[in-house]
């Protein structure tokens, strides 16, 4: 039988400036740890740290623009855009524009603390 989920978990979220994480499924929302599917509303000049994690993360931009750095460059990712990151890929997320970004990230597996290994 399928599973409403009737709201998302809100989770702190790391960063310079305050943004907002809904995660509808994983960990901590509907225990899964095969995948994680989240929607973050993040402010212009938000900066997360650089991190390197364990899992693939799937990004699709909804509005505005998200940077991803990465060891050979920069992409800024537009809204109506995606972006792949693999395991072991240095990344950071930012959102330099004036208007933030609002996206939904999928990772596989599932998203946790333990395993996106932030820089220091």
């Amino acid at each position: 039988m399928p599973t409403l989920i009737e709201a998302p978990a809100v989770i702190e979220a790391a960063g310079s400036k305050p943004k907002r994480i809904e995660e509808y499924a994983g960990r901590v929302r509907t225990r899964h740890d095969g995948v994680s599917v989240a929607r973050m509303a993040a402010p212009p000049g938000w900066v997360e740290p650089g991190q390197r994690p364990e899992f693939e993360e799937i990004t699709v931009v909804l509005s505005g623009s998200l940077r991803v750095e990465h060891e050979s460059g920069v992409i800024d990712v537009n809204a109506g855009q995606a972006v792949v990151t693999r395991p072991g890929e240095w990344v950071r997320y930012s959102t330099p524009g004036p208007e933030g970004a609002e996206y939904i990230a999928v990772c596989l597996p599932a998203f946790s603390p333990n395993t996106v290994h932030r820089d220091p």
